[in-house]
């Protein structure tokens, strides 16, 4: 006889999910009330009770968006999920942990990327079983995007897609006890934008005892907007949508018109006199802070970290526009210009760095470094500085190497090409074929099993199995078909960014 559907009491309320494949999963779990009308504007509140048990057991509506199943000539559906599923109730937590969940196991708090303006939970690549399978509490966060999300307006609390993802830290602080999971083991865990947002929650002071350990994936600490770069977002939203750029005239204006406009706000200019535009317009929304997270990261939280990257970050956002090919050493040029106060010499460097790469290999080594390399070495080097002689908090550092042959082998390890294998979904039929992003033929077999080891390995223990990162050796894991411990693999790099 099959066992009934699982309920959990929660503080708002029971909830209903479904067993599923030797685990439990609860779909579409409020943390926070709905954010509509101004409350878009506000930062979340607790979500009113409800009397009966809250069905949980199919995912539910997600934050408004515009649909993105591809980039050029890449199938991202994967990664971006279904896109706008409408709803009110859409700030919510998708939990999976094991069928028959002891107490206290390890949990870990996903927050996934999108450029702040797509993504959800339902994305394909976040299926939780694995972790689940593995002893691993598992939590997927749905929070605020672009205008709610993020856009900077007076009078309105900054960052309210990162308050969201505090408030769903604070739900889990108060719940996950009731799903099998130990509140006092909890790992945040982010990629892309996602990562961006755990970088500024590990600089945010009101976050401390949240959770326990971070892992920041193709994140940057220096990825945050200054309220004058975010302004030229807000101006260029009011331009657009035909309003004065105040909080009462966008909160009279529907999530609809504000999913509509964002084709407008594409490629905005946000360099100023005094800061370069750190994600190179690639989106108009960050978070907003006037201390980049990277100089606000302070030494007293103790908190664990593991942070990396890929090795070919930059390919994302020019092999599928067939930019590999198509681009010229002007185009260099340009591209270090957007990023650095001395181009030349950064080219110069790259150049040398790398003497048999294609101008698209070398614009894609820039890129990939001023959207996330650089952030991310920076962030390793201040927590290991931070931490070493103070809370004993450990830093480990890794570099995925592995190289897709998606796009006539022009993918590689681009942005975005270790999800599959940290989540151990590299079976998914839509990962696979020239224009997915596993591309043709099958992955190493022992890589995905591997790599998902080492995340389960540090949510539960703080130790993904290498040696912790120092500032003098900087040991850094570089995972591919062979794993391979290094010292110090990007110093080249990092002394072009600081030079």
């Amino acid at each position: 006889m099959q066992s009934p559907e699982p309920v959990v009491t929660t503080t708002g309320g029971a909830v209903r999910g479904r067993r599923h494949l030797g685990t439990t999963v609860f779909y579409d779990i409020p943390y926070a009330t709905p954010p509509t009308g101004p409350a878009r504007f506000q930062a979340p509140r607790p979500h009113t009770p409800w009397p009966e048990v809250r069905d949980a057991t199919e995912p539910g509506p997600t934050a408004p968006q515009a649909k993105r199943d591809a980039f050029g000539l890449l199938n991202m559906s994967p990664f971006f999920g279904p896109g706008w599923i409408k709803g009110e109730d859409y700030l919510t937590v998708t939990v999976r942990a094991p069928e028959d969940a002891g107490p206290n196991l390890p949990v870990l708090v996903f927050v996934h990327g999108g450029g702040f303006t797509g993504g959800s939970t339902r994305a394909p690549l976040y299926d939780g079983r694995t972790f689940a399978r593995d002893g691993v509490v598992l939590v997927t966060v749905n929070y605020r995007l672009g205008i709610p999300g993020f856009l900077h307006l007076p009078g309105a609390p900054d960052n309210r897609g990162l308050l969201d993802v505090m408030a769903a830290l604070r739900w889990v602080r108060q719940n996950i006890g009731a799903f099998g999971g130990d509140p006092g083991n909890v790992t945040l865990c982010g990629q892309s934008a996602g990562a961006i947002i755990v970088g500024a929650v590990l600089a945010a002071a009101p976050a401390t005892g949240l959770f326990r350990r971070a892992i920041v994936q193709s994140g940057s600490m220096e990825g945050a907007f200054t309220p004058e770069q975010a302004a030229r977002t807000t101006h260029a939203a009011a331009r657009a949508l035909g309003i004065r750029p105040r909080l009462d005239a966008f909160a009279a204006v529907s999530d609809e018109q504000f999913v509509g406009i964002m084709p407008e706000l594409a490629g905005l200019d946000l360099t100023t006199a005094t800061h370069f535009d750190p994600l190179s317009g690639i989106t108009p929304f960050s978070v907003v802070a006037d201390r980049r997270p990277a100089h606000a990261l302070s030494a007293g939280h103790g908190i664990d970290l593991l942070v990396g990257g890929n090795a070919e970050e930059g390919n994302l956002y020019l092999a599928p526009l067939g930019l590999m090919t198509a681009s010229t050493p002007a185009d260099v040029n340009a591209t270090a210009a957007r990023t650095h106060h001395a181009p030349a010499g950064l080219v110069a460097a790259y150049r040398a760095r790398h003497p048999q790469a294609t101008d698209g290999e070398l614009r894609s080594a820039i890129l990939g470094d001023a959207l996330f390399g650089n952030g991310t070495r920076r962030l390793a080097d201040a927590h290991a500085h931070a931490h070493a002689a103070t809370s004993g908090a450990r830093t480990y550092a890794y570099e995925f190497a592995w190289r897709s042959n998606a796009l006539h082998g022009q993918l590689g390890a681009a942005h975005t090409m270790e999800l599959p294998f940290v989540f151990h979904t590299t079976d998914l039929p839509q990962l696979h074929g020239p224009h997915a992003l596993l591309g043709t033929g099958s992955p190493p077999a022992d890589l995905a099993r591997r790599m998902h080891a080492a995340w389960t390995s540090f949510a539960r223990s703080g130790d993904p199995g290498w040696d912790p990162y120092d500032t003098e050796r900087r040991a850094t894991m570089r995972i591919a078909q062979d794993w391979t411990l290094t010292h110090d693999p990007r110093a080249a790099e990092r002394q072009a960014w600081h030079h």
